[in-house]
């Protein structure tokens, strides 16, 4: 999934505005004792993450009502549309309940289902990544991925183990042999961090479309490389049952050597 289109700038101006007041939201209920909540799925949901959604779709319907959106807490409407925005709210919200800063906001905009911008924000940090066309930027400053190419000096990332299958924790544990060090539960944060340079892999299973598409313009704009674990890339689907994330192609090309399966 590659993204061609430029972003308008009234839309990126309305991005930068969806993040400021789900920030503004947020940070009242952060390393407070918040009740929460249990989705279908078993995941977990505060008041903090359906206000922020909430304010978020009211301000996009004010200004565009003929865009879509879809969002984590509150599904979808106008799915058909040119642009349609997709939210995340708090992306790690165990992080979040728990008084981690490994959390954010996530914001794509799709044009024609093609993500045009990727923003991840974090509220309490104030750190704004930010990817549109072929520019990466942390807080408006530039960024590139890491340039590392060995495998056994890669550092590795994912959010979640337990969103693996059996058959997915063999691969990530091989994966995982082969490169210097491993790191769980940063979640979007990881993302960041991958765009930054800090990390060279990141790697996930199971998650939806409003975890992935917000980052994928960052990491691909910073140089990165974005494709499911045997290296074809990503549909546009509500789900992906595998996504690996890359510095860059040579890194990219060692890990599908160890996790792939034709």
């Amino acid at each position: 999934m590659n993204y061609e289109a430029a972003c308008p700038p009234a839309f990126l101006t309305l991005a930068h505005a969806l993040a400021d007041a789900a920030a503004t939201v947020i940070r009242p209920y952060f390393r407070k004792r918040l009740a929460i909540d249990a989705k279908a799925d078993a995941s977990p949901v505060t008041i903090a993450d359906r206000d922020a959604e909430a304010t978020m779709r009211r301000m996009i319907e004010a200004q565009y009502f003929d865009h879509g959106i879809r969002g984590e807490e509150f599904g979808v409407c106008r799915a058909d549309a040119e642009w349609v925005w997709v939210l995340d709210p708090i992306d790690g919200t165990k992080s979040f309940v728990s008084g981690s800063l490994a959390f954010g906001t996530q914001i794509a905009l799709l044009h024609r289902g093609k993500p045009v911008l990727g923003m991840i924000n974090q509220p309490i940090t104030g750190e704004r990544w930010l990817g549109t066309g072929s520019a990466a930027t942390l807080n408006e400053e530039p960024i590139r991925t890491n340039e590392r190419t060995a495998l056994g000096e890669a550092i590795l990332y994912t959010s979640a183990l337990e969103q693996f299958d059996r058959a997915g924790q063999d691969r990530f544990a091989a994966l995982a042999a082969k490169v210097r060090f491993t790191r769980f539960s940063h979640d979007c944060y990881a993302a960041g961090l991958l765009a930054l340079g800090g990390i060279d892999l990141l790697i996930e299973s199971n998650v939806f479309d409003y975890d992935i598409l917000p980052q994928m313009p960052i990491i691909q704009a910073a140089g990165g490389i974005v494709t499911d674990w045997n290296g074809r890339a990503l549909a546009d689907s509500s789900r992906y049952d595998t996504v690996l994330m890359a510095a860059n192609t040579e890194i990219h090309r060692a890990a599908l050597e160890v996790l792939r399966r034709d």
